[in-house]
């Protein structure tokens, strides 16, 4: 289970979540996206219905829901499986501060699906890959994620702030793995509107790869208009112009990611 997060705001993390499961649903992989913004875009751009009243992460963490009762294929991307959010999600954080054991609703519901585990325990028809996709803070929600993931996939835009703010999230996971889960691991970050032409770029580039080494993935996600368009047509750039160098970025991510072997 990756979960996707970056508390900076517009870094890719959607952007990423929605197209690198894409790729992974078209190298044949199953996938489960699971929405935990309450903007919904990874929805939008997965063409997932998710006005007010249709089943969602809300109903899976507040009211108690089943994952299986809240998610939906996508009619796109054969295998791969979305659980959207509405905005009722954005009341969550504040609803779950009296419930017990809150930060670990998100980590019983996944647990409790029979098709989430290793392949040893649950069969072949198991997801392969389960990819959360975070709201830009630190707050109750994310800490849902933090607390029922393995993995960690951050993206950063290859620029000066960007690892201004990786600081921040890596205290948070540290301070999630002493308390909460110790097997939470950062496996996987990927640099975001990479600019090559630009200087600065390669050297936030150099910074993150000499920080985290092989964790950074070889693949690096140009700035790209047909990414950003994509979700206005309510899909991802690997449906909406397979062609484009943002979704063979993408897609050479994913094979990246799956040449890791998914997380147990």
């Amino acid at each position: 289970m990756l979960v996707v997060a970056n508390q900076k705001g517009g870094v890719g993390k959607t952007t990423s979540t929605v197209n690198v499961a894409a790729g992974l649903a078209q190298l044949g992989q199953k996938v489960l996206v699971i929405d935990l913004d309450p903007q919904g875009n990874a929805s939008t751009a997965l063409g997932i219905e998710h006005h007010r009243g249709t089943p969602s992460t809300y109903d899976m963490l507040v009211e108690g829901a089943a994952l299986a009762d809240v998610m939906t294929e996508s009619s796109d991307l054969p295998g791969l499986w979305v659980v959207p959010a509405t905005i009722d999600l954005a009341g969550a954080e504040i609803e779950l501060v009296s419930v017990v054991a809150r930060e670990q609703r998100l980590d019983r519901a996944i647990t409790a699906h029979p098709l989430v585990g290793s392949s040893g325990d649950v069969g072949e028809d198991r997801f392969d890959y389960v990819l959360v996709d975070c709201p830009p803070s630190l707050g109750l929600l994310t800490l849902n994620a933090l607390v029922a993931g393995r993995e960690m996939f951050i993206p950063i835009q290859a620029e000066y702030y960007a690892l201004e703010g990786l600081g921040m999230l890596l205290e948070t996971v540290e301070m999630v793995r002493q308390h909460l889960n110790p097997r939470l691991t950062i496996s996987t970050i990927l640099l975001t509107m990479y600019d090559a032409r630009t200087r600065l770029a390669a050297g936030v580039a150099e910074e993150v790869r000499g920080h985290f080494g092989d964790q950074v993935l070889k693949t690096a996600v140009p700035r790209s208009v047909r990414v950003s368009e994509a979700p206005s047509y309510g899909q991802t750039v690997m449906t909406y112009d397979p062609a484009s160098a943002g979704a063979l970025s993408y897609l050479e991510a994913a094979r990246e990611i799956a040449s890791k072997g998914a997380p147990a």
